[in-house]
């Protein structure tokens, strides 16, 4: 297997990865949809009935993210309880530069600039384009950080603007929540097809079965397919942030020792309990994880991504 040394290695293979799990998540879903019908009817049988389950889904999933990405940056930051600075605000006028001079870095416009009335270490990013994007930073992170260390988490913020990484997360929130709230239906169907009203008990019977079908199909997905791809998908970005925020700042040394920081104390209380809002934060916002959390959670290990950070050598061309 070939080793990745550099930031240029680390990009690439991260976002092959990511392109490839994307598209995993409509395959699988098609797919199991399509065999689960066909263990209880025709191949023909099978073939309508998922078309005809996944071209709503897909139709509900296109609305839904149309709307999440209207309105989904402000609700995050709502949540967060955050407030925006500028640079006229004298207390948080540095802060505003940092932001700022790391954005020029970037080559990306300046985002909004918000602070989360949080003691705790962590920060996000949202915004559906570069342009009207918004980076979050709790006051502990900024009172507890170096000024190299925040600029090394801007960093990282900066790099997830700029891969588009929220507006890729947003989509696959939208799209599993949908599946959820489809499921649910489906399974009130199920419990009305328990009990046939129509005369014609046999087909209404089959109707049942394959309904029950297409239900496992969504619960499999749902709960087993979608937050393992998940986990791959948002821990892929996470490595790619890190890495291109190395690279912006050209101080993967200060990334690595402000994650040992955070690692201390990440949790956010108003984000506590929102778990989609769980990958958006550089460090898992909630309370301590039990071993199956750490085994699917959306960060991979912070150790893990201090190694490599201490690994890299950035490019001096």
């Amino acid at each position: 297997m070939t080793q990745i040394t550099t930031v240029y290695d680390h990009i690439r293979h991260n976002n092959i990865t990511t392109a490839l799990l994307v598209v995993m998540f409509p395959c699988i879903f098609i797919g199991l949809v399509f065999l689960f019908t066909w263990a209880v009817t025709p191949m023909p049988n099978a073939i309508n009935t998922t078309i005809s389950v996944a071209v709503p889904t897909l139709i509900i999933c296109a609305i839904w993210m149309v709307i999440s990405w209207a309105f989904g940056d402000s609700m995050m930051l709502h949540t967060a309880g955050a407030y925006e600075i500028s640079p006229t605000d004298k207390q948080n006028r540095e802060i505003f530069r940092a932001v700022e001079n790391t954005a020029l870095a970037a080559g990306l416009p300046t985002p909004r600039v918000y602070i989360i009335p949080d003691e705790s270490l962590n920060a996000f990013a949202t915004g559906r384009t570069p342009r009207d994007a918004s980076i979050a930073l709790t006051h502990g992170i900024i009172k507890k950080l170096s000024p190299a260390e925040l600029r090394g988490v801007i960093a990282h913020e900066m790099a997830h603007i700029g891969n588009r990484d929220i507006r890729l997360d947003m989509l696959i929130i939208t799209g599993i929540g949908v599946t959820v709230y489809i499921s649910d239906i489906l399974w009130r169907h199920i419990i009305y097809a328990r009990h046939p009203r129509s005369s014609d008990n046999d087909n209404q019977s089959n109707y049942g079965t394959i309904l029950l079908m297409v239900w496992l199909a969504f619960m499999v997905f749902n709960f087993i397919i979608s937050p393992l791809l998940r986990m791959a998908v948002s821990r892929n970005r996470e490595y790619m942030a890190d890495a291109t925020g190395a690279y912006i700042t050209r101080d993967p040394d200060s990334l690595a020792s402000a994650l040992h920081k955070i690692s201390t104390d990440s949790r956010v209380e108003s984000l506590d309990a929102i778990k989609s809002m769980s990958a958006a934060c550089i460090a898992f916002p909630g309370s301590p994880r039990s071993f199956i959390g750490n085994i699917m959670a959306t960060h991979p290990p912070i150790q893990q991504r201090i190694q490599r950070l201490k690994s890299m050598t950035i490019p001096t061309t």
